[in-house]
């Protein structure tokens, strides 16, 4: 298991959480979404999956739910 941070931009409120969770939850291998919501500021999305995940299948997956995954 692996847990790995990214940090969300855009995000405002449990909505939005819940919107980036379940569009990241959908990648292969993902066990778990944790976010800590910085409304209107820079958010950090905890995922746990069984091995690292390709950040642009992340970054995907964050533009799907409508939120920008910032710059490493």
């Amino acid at each position: 298991m692996t847990t790995t941070t990214y940090s969300v931009t855009g995000m405002t409120c449990g909505h939005c959480s819940s919107s980036v969770t379940e569009e990241i939850s959908k990648l292969a291998g993902v066990q778990d979404v944790k976010i800590d919501l910085v409304a209107g500021g820079t958010s950090a999305v905890h995922v746990t999956s069984e091995s690292a995940l390709d950040e642009a299948a992340v970054r995907e997956a964050v533009d799907e739910a409508g939120y920008e995954l910032a710059a490493s």
